[in-house]
């Protein structure tokens, strides 16, 4: 066992985010005294003694329906102790031991899984024999910790090491290479859905309800030798429009979660069309060098003809024409029509944005379009591009060396990057060009 799953499971804020940003190091989950905020679960990896460890953090264990996400949120729970080696119950030491507690307890009896019992909020040595009334379970290894300020964390961390018996382990698991996909969008566009269609399971909770991912998700899956890695975000709201500061935290998971992608599937509601706010998340995607796919969902639910993608297409484009350099696709999650291309068409992104291109290719180029048309001259100085070179890719970066970098119009940037563009294969990334003095 080289890379042991750990499923963190527990009642609603027993603490089980707060301990998952703590053994990561970074604010993975959102974290609020709000109960119920983690919903899906999320995965996380980090290493201890040399072993590399994967936690899943999971949504508030309750057996309360009164609330129509609580049954989901059950099943998420209970699909992560399914797939975890190991299984960490947490419960909350000074609320001492509540009736969904002995309900957990009994399912992580049944799944015969290794369990360890994190008693949380033992913040001080006079707090540890707070555990004591959690014997009644009668499952054995329960340990004090406090996830606020880390107290015996990694007295528990030994403990999961020792209970999978993966203490001699020699061998440090390397990160494989793969695809990550960032799948965004306004709220309620089918995100969830396409992460589930793809995945051919319920991964993510879906209801009618805009807003129900608040966190993003990872999703794992193989594609023609690719490990592909799913991420489903929480709906993009202009910030105006933001309800409560759960909410933002979402936004800000959302925004890491491009940052941290390879190429951004951008869905599009084909019933509302592409609104401004799509726009505004397309310009946020391509400021951050993105390779980004337009993906226009809930086609089944569009009257059409054989030309009505092309409609619907040439509409985007015709309003923003910047967007004619990235692909789009018509789908719809519900009924599984052409999602296999989402994937074929974010790799072909993927790979093209990792290649370079020639510098003799981009040179040749250069001296032609001068040749026919070169730039503007300005009071009387004869503006020279002298060499040209690709400097970066994941985002692409064309810089060109000239006297006079700084004098070049705004008008023939905008003409390089489309002859650029017809030259070289660039659909679904942007491009930046880098004048340079020489």
């Amino acid at each position: 066992m080289t890379k042991p799953l750990i499923a963190i499971i527990g009642r609603p804020n027993v603490g089980k985010s707060t301990f998952f940003n703590r053994v990561l190091s970074r604010r993975h989950a959102i974290v609020d005294p709000e109960e119920g905020i983690t919903r899906d679960r999320i995965y996380g990896e980090m290493e201890w003694c040399g072993q590399l460890i994967k936690f899943i953090d999971t949504g508030g264990y309750t057996g309360d329906d009164k609330n129509e996400f609580n049954k989901a949120v059950r099943i998420q729970a209970n699909d992560a102790m399914d797939e975890a080696d190991l299984i960490l119950f947490m419960v909350d030491g000074k609320h001492g031991v509540m009736s969904d507690d002995k309900i957990l307890a009994d399912s992580i009896r049944k799944s015969n899984k290794p369990c360890i019992i994190a008693v949380n909020k033992c913040d001080e040595y006079n707090t540890d024999n707070l555990v004591l009334p959690f014997y009644e379970f009668g499952l054995n290894n329960i340990m004090p910790i406090s996830s606020l300020n880390g107290r015996l964390t990694g007295n528990l961390l030994d403990g999961i090491v020792d209970k999978l018996k993966i203490r001699d382990s020699t061998g440090i698991a390397t990160k494989k290479s793969e695809i990550r996909l960032a799948i965004v969008g306004m709220p309620n566009v089918g995100k969830s859905s396409l992460t589930n269609a793809l995945l051919q399971k319920e991964r993510s909770i879906v209801t009618p309800i805009a807003g129900t991912t608040r966190d993003a998700i990872d999703a794992q899956l193989k594609w023609h030798g690719f490990d592909i890695t799913l991420v489903d975000t929480a709906g993009l709201r202009r910030l105006s429009k933001l309800k409560d500061r759960v909410e933002y935290y979402s936004r800000l998971r959302a925004n890491n979660a491009i940052d941290n992608s390879n190429v951004t599937l951008i869905l599009i509601d084909a019933v509302k069309g592409f609104s401004r706010q799509d726009k505004n998340i397309v310009d946020e995607v391509i400021s951050k060098g993105k390779g980004l796919v337009l993906v226009v969902n809930k086609w089944d639910l569009v009257k059409k003809n054989t030309s009505t993608a092309k409609i619907f297409q040439d509409e985007i484009t015709r309003k923003f024409k910047s967007l004619e350099h990235y692909p789009i696709i018509f789908i719809s999650a519900l009924t599984k029509q052409r999602i296999h291309r989402v994937i074929e068409v974010a790799s072909e992104v993927y790979k093209r944005g990792r290649g370079f291109i020639a510098t003799k290719k981009l040179n040749e180029l250069i001296i032609s379009i001068i040749k026919k048309n070169p730039p503007q001259s300005e009071n009387g100085k004869q503006i020279q591009i002298k060499y040209v070179t690709q400097v970066s890719c994941e985002p692409t970066i064309i810089a060109l060396y000239t006297n006079y970098p700084k004098k070049i119009k705004t008008h023939y940037v905008r003409f390089l990057e489309n002859q650029f563009r017809k030259k070289f294969d660039l659909e679904g990334l942007p491009l930046i060009l880098s004048f340079r003095r020489k």
